[in-house]
């Protein structure tokens, strides 16, 4: 798996999973990096959001580079597949936006997509899993569907794995976990942010 494999993937599919994209090791120092106090998830843009727990049930927090050094490098890899990106597919990515994601037991995150076609600035989402023991089984799954509707990929949530897709062309969807489930959600933006 690649740089080249991500490129040449979400060109000709909008998608791509790119498994091992971190080592356990490197997973752990950047959970130990964060913050304890996560709050409820909410949905909706600036002015409309909202909690509801019918919809979504994981608790996050925003990442900053000066949580530690391994959210810095965890970013700065980030923004070295942004360039690359601009550079081979002229995508016009300005900006990474990220935040860690926990659901607890039982928790989901029903159908929806990052970005609706011209209303906004997400591009590309990320997902990366920190889950050391998932097992088959365990619920989470990212689950992906064509703009028909049709089910394209169910993901299991292993450690170190992460998928890039298209924001505004995949609705998706978590199924209800049997256990805890960690990952860290990211966009690549069209604007830069403030």
């Amino acid at each position: 798996m690649s740089i080249n494999s991500l490129i040449d993937s979400l060109s000709t599919s909008g998608w791509y999973v790119w498994d091992d994209f971190l080592n356990p090791s490197q997973i752990q120092v950047i959970k130990n990096c964060i913050p304890n106090k996560l709050q409820d998830a909410r949905i909706g843009h600036l002015d409309s959001l909202q909690d509801n727990k019918s919809i979504r049930g994981d608790l996050t927090v925003w990442l900053e580079p000066e949580m530690g050094d391994p959210i810095a490098s965890y970013m700065a890899q980030m923004d070295s597949i942004r360039q690359a990106l601009n550079c081979e597919l002229y995508l016009g990515l300005r900006d990474f936006e990220t935040h860690f994601c926990c659901y607890p037991n039982g928790a989901f995150y029903k159908k929806h997509i990052d970005n609706y076609k011209g209303k906004g600035r997400r591009k590309i989402t990320t997902v990366l899993y920190m889950n050391e023991s998932w097992q088959t089984g365990d619920g989470g799954e990212l689950v992906m569907y064509d703009s028909a509707d049709n089910e394209l990929l169910k993901l299991e949530p292993f450690c170190g794995r992460m998928i890039f897709f298209m924001s505004e062309d995949f609705p998706h969807e978590v199924l209800p976990t049997q256990k805890k489930r960690e990952s860290i959600a990211g966009w690549f933006l069209t604007e830069s942010l403030l």
